[in-house]
Parts: structure tokens; C-alpha cells; sequence
């Protein structure tokens, strides 16, 4: 198979592929390397679908996606075309698949330029995910499809396999046929490194029945783990994983991608599953004449500071800029201010940093606290321009005539009403299948209530400040988790000592710990609020 066209290589325009080992499937455990590397080509190519949620990580920003057709052979001669590079994301490390060494050998004899980013290799940082210590020499193993049957491993010492889970019985029979005591202690994971992942303690002998219990489907990729490391005992204090304060918590979020990045990172870091539910939608202004007129001011210096509030006014001036044929460049001289993560992010994506962001709250408030009084000697020009979004407070615009300046407050984006989730989402967040939802303001709690009815008693409730709380109790919610600090970050700590909290109160009572989705609450406690010391 011809990888590029000779014409191109006739002329020197060498493409270049990258091949980069993305760990066991984690965004977080993608090395800085391969971070550097997918921002940098031209096109990234994955194997499998699931491998999206790669892309999911804070710093990388591809320009082409592509997947794969896993039953066909990769036909990089048309995804490689003139001088293009391309990044392509192998599972664990690259030269650990004996097909990607195949496959770059045919890529340097095609005359490309060939890159080659270890990764952490699967089979190591699974079983750390477990909590196995394999200190000890080891023996891994992955079964091919079909497993050969005459294969021998160690009679001892901890044995690692991976292999689908219709292979399983194949693993205990080997082992046993290798040496191994049917009732040898072991370990069957499921979605390992994942906060979908679910182990079982078992024996050599019970290895087919551990996966059935476990649910897996005949293709899902298990861990087993044979030998004295994969006891209950050993793991007690290494499963760090599957201890974590929000383990397995299915946790909703009211918000949307763009806006619940940072928040979304800190829910997964403490182990929780998280589900996207938006409940506004952006639309432009009724009357866009006026946010018109405001981009001219910015073009021709009507303004000395313009304050960014929310990702999505960033973006509401970038489409009127692209509108106009404008760039960043036509910033130049005038003074940013950004409120939040989001919004700093959204400014960076379009190749500016913020001039003020606030060093204490993210919030309105918190920028008027920090934002320097008018000086007629120092700034020439008095004039903040706030593009913001038509429900939007004023807290800031009065904050800021207070200290001198002349604000023009004009409407960016309207926000409506988000359409109503999927009902199997609705009917879960009605029957407690949810074990808690995180409200990052007063109208995520009325948006959802209205277009997917009030959460279940069971849930869990965490407000990110007292107004949310307020409306929370309003709408006939208990407040569970209430921050110190009104920010996503705070909030999701306060959860997550919550859960610790909770943890211990169960363990203390003898009662087994449970997801407060799978108890069902009775009566309706008073409202109290847990935020982290």
C-alpha cells in the first residue's frame, strides 16, 4: 500500500506522522509530549471512537479529527496528502503493538518522516489503577485473538493478563494447566483507569463467574490478576482508586461543555461519572444594531478596557468580528478584563490574555473589587465597554461608575431556555438514579426544574453560593453541600468532603457504604450546608 504519492515526494514534501502512545485511555495521562504533538499536526487519527474522550484534555486543541474504521487496514495515502502531518493515538505505547512497529516500518519505506511518543504502557498502569503492587517480578500477558491454547505462564509469583472478557475462561484453564491452584487468589477488573471501573476478588477457578457478575460484554477489554497481590488484604490500602471521596457518584451537571470544563476535570479527579445536561441556550440580541455599533467603537479607540464576563460574550464579539472581517490585531491598545476560566480560556483561544483577572472571587463582584479607579492622567480614555448576556446582574456596571468610569452595558447573546433533555435522563434525575447535582447559579436550578423536573430526594444537592441556595429552596431542594468560597472548584471540594463525611458516618454506624442513589431517603431532612475546612 503506497502511504504517500511519489509525486509529492518527487517535489520534497515529505508528510509526517507521529505516532503517539496515549496511555490506558486517560486524558490526564497523556504526556506533555503528546499533548505538543496533536496541537501541532494537521490531522489527528484515531483507532476507535472511545479514544475521543482523549481529546477532551485541557490542553489540546486539534485542528482534523479522524477515526478509523477498526475493520479496515489504515489507508494513510488519503490522509496523508502533500507535506501534511498527522498525529495518530495508539492505545498504551506504541512499540509494545507488534502492528504499529509494522506499520511504522512501512511509513519510513514510504519515505515519510516518522515520529515515534512513548506512552504509559496499558498493561503497567492498570493494575496500579487496581491498586496491585507489582514490585515483585512479574509476568504479563495479552491474549490474541484466538488465544493460543498451548501457551505456558509462571507456575508463580503475580501473572497479569488482559483479554476480552469471552476469553476469561481460556485464562483460568491455562492457568491452571501452567501450574497455578484453582483457589490461587485473583483480581477481575473491569473499565480499569476509568471511573466506570469495577473490580471483583476471586480464584483462579472463579474467573469466568467474576466477569459474568461484573456485567462485561463478550468484547470488553478485562484485567485479571493472579497471585498473592490480588488479594483483598493486599489491596486494602493501595486501592487509592476505587477509595477516592466520589467514587462511582453519577453526579449532574447543569451546564454546558464550554462552561463546565474546570469543573468537569476537579468532579472526575475525585472519581465521580458526570453528565452534561445544558439548560440554557444562546441566541443573538433582539436588537444587534447596538452590539453593531459597539464593535465599531472598539475598531476606531472609543474604548480604553472591554470586560469579558462569560465565555459566551468572548464568542458573541469573535462572530461579529469574523462578521466584519476583524481579527484579534484590532485589540491592540485596549485593555482586557476576564471573569472565570472559561472565559480566559475562550480569550486564549482567540490569541489574547486578559490585561485583569481577579486574583480572589471569580465572580462580577470579585472584578469590580479588583478593577483600578479611572485616572484622567493615566488613561486617556474613560470609557469600559461590558458586552454581556440579556439576564445578566449589573452589579459590575454600577461597581464601575463608582469608580469612575462611563460604561456602555450592552447585550451580546440572549439565553433561553435549553430544550429538554433525553427521557431516560429525565426519568433518572426524577427517580434518584443521580446520586447528586452541582448548581453553579440560581437560574441552572429554575432552567432544570424546568425542563426536566425536580431531582429526587436521594440526590445529593450542592449549591455553589447563597443565592443558588436560596432558589434551591425555593424550589422545594434540600441543601446538602454549600461552599465557603462561591466558586465551581470550592464547590466540588465541598462535595467531595461530603462524601468522605458521609463515608465515615456510615462505616460508623455498621451500615454498608452505599451511593446515596441506591438508598432511598424517606422525609426530607433540614436543610444544612458542608463546606471544606
Amino acid at each position: 500500500m503506497a502511504l504517500v504519492s511519489q509525486q509529492a515526494l518527487d517535489r520534497g514534501l515529505r508528510g509526517r506522522i507521529t505516532f503517539i502512545g496515549s496511555g490506558p485511555g486517560l486524558p490526564s495521562l497523556l504526556t506533555l509530549a503528546a499533548v505538543d504533538a496533536v496541537n501541532e499536526a494537521d490531522g489527528v487519527v484515531l483507532l476507535t471512537d472511545e479514544q475521543r474522550v482523549l481529546l477532551s484534555h485541557a490542553g489540546v486543541t486539534p485542528r482534523e479529527v479522524t477515526v478509523l474504521d477498526e475493520d479496515d487496514a489504515p489507508d494513510f495515502e488519503s490522509l496523508v496528502r502533500e507535506g501534511r502531518s498527522l498525529a495518530v493515538l495508539i492505545p498504551g505505547d506504541p512499540f509494545l503493538n507488534a502492528e504499529t512497529a509494522m506499520t511504522v516500518t512501512q511509513c519510513i519505506d514510504a519515505g515519510l518522516d516518522v515520529e515515534v511518543i512513548p506512552g504509559v504502557p496499558r498493561r503497567v498502569a492498570l493494575p496500579e489503577f487496581a491498586g496491585v503492587s507489582l514490585s515483585a517480578q512479574v509476568q504479563m500477558i495479552t491474549l490474541s485473538d484466538p488465544v493460543d491454547a498451548e501457551q505456558h505462564w509462571a507456575p508463580v509469583g503475580p501473572l497479569v493478563v488482559m483479554g476480552a472478557a469471552g476469553q476469561i475462561g481460556e485464562v483460568s484453564r491455562i492457568a491452571q494447566q501452567s501450574g497455578r491452584a484453582a483457589d490461587e487468589a485473583a483480581l477481575v477488573v473491569v473499565s480499569a483507569g476509568s471511573v466506570n471501573q469495577a473490580s471483583q476478588h476471586t480464584t483462579v477457578e472463579e474467573l469466568g463467574a467474576a466477569v459474568a457478575s461484573l456485567g462485561a460484554e463478550e468484547r470488553t477489554t478485562v484485567m485479571v490478576v493472579i497471585g498473592d497481590q490480588a488479594g483483598p488484604e493486599a489491596r486494602r490500602k493501595l486501592n487509592w482508586f476505587e477509595n477516592k471521596p466520589l467514587f462511582g457518584w453519577r453526579v449532574l451537571v447543569p451546564r454546558t461543555m464550554d462552561q463546565a470544563g474546570a469543573l468537569l476535570r476537579r468532579l472526575e479527579s475525585y472519581g465521580a461519572i458526570t453528565e452534561l445536561v445544558p439548560t440554557i441556550s444562546v441566541e443573538p440580541p433582539r436588537q444587534p444594531q447596538l452590539m453593531e455599533r459597539a464593535i465599531h467603537g472598539l475598531v476606531e479607540g472609543r474604548y480604553e478596557w472591554i470586560a469579558f464576563t462569560s465565555a459566551n460574550a468572548v464568542r458573541a464579539v469573535r462572530e461579529k468580528f469574523d462578521e466584519y472581517g476583524l481579527d484579534a490585531r484590532s485589540f491592540s491598545g485596549l485593555k482586557l478584563a476576564a471573569v472565570g476560566e472559561a472565559t480566559q480560556a475562550a480569550l486564549q483561544a482567540w490569541g489574547l490574555k486578559p490585561d485583569l483577572v481577579p486574583e480572589g472571587e471569580q465572580s462580577v463582584a470579585g472584578l469590580a473589587a479588583e478593577f483600578p479607579a479611572y485616572d484622567d492622567l493615566l488613561d486617556p480614555i474613560n470609557r469600559v465597554l461590558l458586552p454581556r448576556a440579556d439576564i445578566a446582574t449589573e452589579p459590575l456596571s454600577h461597581g464601575l461608575v463608582e469608580l469612575g468610569w462611563e460604561v456602555e452595558d450592552v447585550i451580546a447573546f440572549r439565553t433561553v431556555r435549553a430544550a429538554p433533555p433525553p427521557v431516560e435522563i429525565r426519568d433518572a434525575i426524577k427517580t434518584g438514579q443521580f446520586d447528586a447535582v452541582v448548581f453553579t447559579s440560581s437560574s441552572t436550578v429554575r432552567n432544570l426544574v424546568g425542563i426536566a423536573g425536580k431531582p429526587h430526594n436521594a440526590m445529593v444537592i450542592a449549591a455553589i453560593g447563597p443565592r443558588t441556595a436560596e432558589t434551591c429552596v425555593e424550589h422545594g431542594l434540600r441543601v446538602d453541600v454549600q461552599p465557603d468560597q462561591p466558586s465551581p472548584i470550592e464547590m466540588v471540594d465541598a462535595l467531595a468532603h461530603f462524601a468522605e463525611a458521609r463515608r465515615e458516618q456510615l462505616k460508623e454506624k455498621g451500615k454498608p457504604v452505599v451511593r446515596p442513589s441506591l438508598v432511598k431517603r424517606r422525609g426530607r431532612p433540614s436543610s444544612r450546608a458542608v463546606s471544606r475546612p
